[in-house]
């Protein structure tokens, strides 16, 4: 269920010059963040908590879910090209599966490990929060980025969507409406962050056991939803 042929294109299209750049902004905008936060206030547990959490895990691991995600296959819909992979022997879920892969594999680069570092710099660590969060950010981008490939199959319009997703329900919505949390992937990812460093002060409105479970569904059900998509679309001449 994995070509090697797919990852490739796909990782050459996730990591052009463009793409690469925006990808590399965020987690450098984090690590400086947190130079300037260690340099002016010190290790602090709590500063920590509001950068790796509300700066981090609310934006920019979203944010890089959208690029990543909805940028491993919906510019191939858009131009078309994707008919040269669907008219190849390739069964579609392994097209998935292997984009779904490769976003996942992006996406974590780009957000665990900035989120790691930064833990390190913001308190060197302390009380596992650096840890914490960066497990939260490997959930969160196996969830985002099956969401938003999901997304790139179904809307010519994914980024756009993708943004406003990011940007106003997880940045926004999902951190100040209390009932809009539990529907919030950055909730569930802080229930393993809370459950990976308790006492640290990470509080999640949603318990672990349903976290879990609700980020296996999204995950599962975006990539089989995308496979489905994916079959629906025929290559010229086919009957």
């Amino acid at each position: 269920m994995y070509d090697p042929t797919v990852a490739r294109l796909t990782y050459r299209a996730l990591l052009g010059r463009r793409r690469a750049l925006i990808l590399f902004v965020l987690p450098v905008v984090l690590i400086v963040i947190s130079v300037a936060v260690r340099l002016l206030v010190g290790a602090d547990d709590a500063v920590a908590n509001q950068v790796l959490g509300g700066f981090a895990l609310a934006t920019m691991v979203p944010l890089i879910g959208v690029i990543a995600g909805t940028g491993a296959i919906g510019p191939e819909i858009d131009d078309g090209s994707i008919v040269y992979l669907l008219a190849k022997p390739l069964k579609r879920p392994t097209i998935i599966l292997t984009k779904l892969t490769v976003a996942v594999g992006v996406t974590m680069v780009f957000s665990a490990v900035p989120m790691l570092i930064a833990g390190f710099v913001l308190n060197g660590n302390s009380q596992q929060i650096a840890v914490a969060y960066a497990v939260a950010a490997v959930a969160a981008s196996v969830a985002y980025s099956a969401l938003f490939l999901l997304l790139g199959t179904v809307s010519r319009q994914a980024v756009v969507f993708g943004l406003v997703y990011a940007l106003i329900w997880e940045a926004l919505i999902g951190s100040l409406v209390p009932g809009a949390r539990t529907l919030s992937v950055q909730q569930w990812a802080l229930a393993l962050a809370e459950k990976t460093a308790p006492g640290a002060g990470i509080t999640s409105d949603v318990g672990l056991p349903v976290a879990a479970v609700l980020l296996a569904v999204v995950t599962v059900a975006g990539a089989w939803y995308a496979g489905r998509k994916l079959r629906t679309l025929t290559l010229a001449g086919e009957e």
